[in-house]
């Protein structure tokens, strides 16, 4: 079961959904500044709800529960096959961890959406738009580097809490598509949740109809948010 959290909070119109052609979708969005902060933000987590910059929301679709928020514990997880063969493809890469945000992350990240996300609506990007998603003022963010000797060639931007982590977003040099960086990303967070004495990696929402969501499913096993409460998954899934 979930921790009940009474919630100052707002809702959206409706708008074209983030996930599903041909779908709307509403928000809940947090009003209360008092949970604007790291063990604040770890329990409304629990609840459902996700950051996106300085603001905290949870999907609220009169007729749609098809959003899932996901999460990992870091010492239950045990990778497939191939993600073992990711881990050993990637062993050359070095990680470094910062909390400041260098000019060069920016010009990954518009490389990154230019050539990986042209049909998004994060298209095209800006640096006004990177920073609105990204920063927050109340939690600055951890930057995970990825590096080939001294060669930026990936972030992982996350969210470090009391007793987890949440994966806010990964971009990467679309050079080196071919090492599976999104997924090397997350078993390295979930490696800084173990080393870090963190339990759950938290990785947004699951959409089982979004093609583009697919890769969480593959993390085993995890739990998934269902009619307020925590599911045990460990199916992998076809």
């Amino acid at each position: 079961m979930t921790e009940e959290v009474i919630l100052k909070v707002g809702l959206t119109p409706k708008h074209a959904c983030s996930y599903l052609e041909h779908q709307q979708e509403q928000l809940l969005v947090l009003m209360d500044n008092e949970l604007l902060n790291a063990n604040g933000y770890e329990r409304l987590l629990t609840a459902g709800f996700r950051r996106s910059g300085n603001d905290i929301y949870r999907p609220h679709c009169p007729s749609c529960s098809a959003c899932q928020s996901l999460r990992i514990h870091s010492e239950q997880f045990v990778p497939s096959r191939s993600q073992k063969r990711i881990s050993q493809q990637n062993q050359d890469l070095n990680l470094v961890l910062s909390y400041d945000d260098k000019p060069e992350y920016y010009q990954l990240y518009e490389r990154y959406i230019r050539q990986r996300h042209r049909d998004g609506s994060m298209y095209p990007p800006s640096r006004s738009q990177y920073k609105g998603f990204l920063h927050c003022d109340w939690m600055p963010p951890l930057y995970l580097e990825i590096r080939l000797d001294n060669r930026l060639i990936g972030v992982a931007v996350t969210d470090l809490l009391p007793h987890s982590l949440s994966a806010m977003y990964t971009f990467f040099d679309p050079e080196f598509a071919d090492r599976s960086l999104g997924t090397f990303a997350i078993l390295s967070q979930l490696d800084l949740g173990r080393r870090t004495g963190r339990h759950w990696l938290y990785l947004g929402y699951q959409v089982e109809k979004c093609r583009k969501m697919k890769y969480k499913s593959r993390f085993l096993p995890h739990e998934r948010l269902i009619q307020g409460e925590w599911k045990n998954i460990v199916t992998r899934p076809e």
